[in-house]
């Protein structure tokens, strides 16, 4: 995997962009998308809330793609809660699946659970160097 500082969403459209999420679902069937990564996702692209609420109620608490050459990440079981590591894991290999299954080149990935998640980077990278290739590039925000 490629470290790298730059914005989440600068390679929109020529890679595929995992933005990290919880399993929470609201009475309309949407999903609160209110901080982070999620919310420049939903910032950008309003109907991902109502798109993600609809996979997370059918398919559960997993990686899902999404329009826009998006993917869910979830780091958190619910948005009141602290990001969960195993959960995390878990999302790195469902990712690469998911990259293996359909050809991708190029995801980019936040640091899951690192910025308001409050984990700490080295903790973190462990979990996912098993997983993520030459095709997967974490970003932090450039300073």
């Amino acid at each position: 995997m490629i470290e790298a500082e730059g914005d989440l969403f600068a390679e929109i459209g020529s890679a595929i962009i995992a933005f990290t999420t919880h399993g929470t679902v609201n009475k309309r069937g949407a999903t609160p998308m209110l901080h982070g990564s999620a919310r420049e996702a939903l910032r950008r692209f309003p109907e991902l809330a109502e798109e993600l609420g609809g996979m997370i109620s059918k398919y559960g608490n997993h990686v899902h793609p999404l329009s826009h050459g998006l993917v869910s990440f979830p780091v958190e079981h619910g948005w009141m809660e602290v990001p969960d590591p195993r959960l995390i894991e878990r999302s790195a290999g469902e990712l690469k699946a998911l990259a293996d299954q359909n050809g991708w080149k190029k995801i980019i990935v936040p640091r899951p659970g690192c910025g308001g998640g409050g984990l700490k980077w080295e903790e973190v990278k462990p979990l996912l160097e098993p997983y993520f290739d030459e095709r997967f590039t974490l970003v932090v925000k450039a300073r």
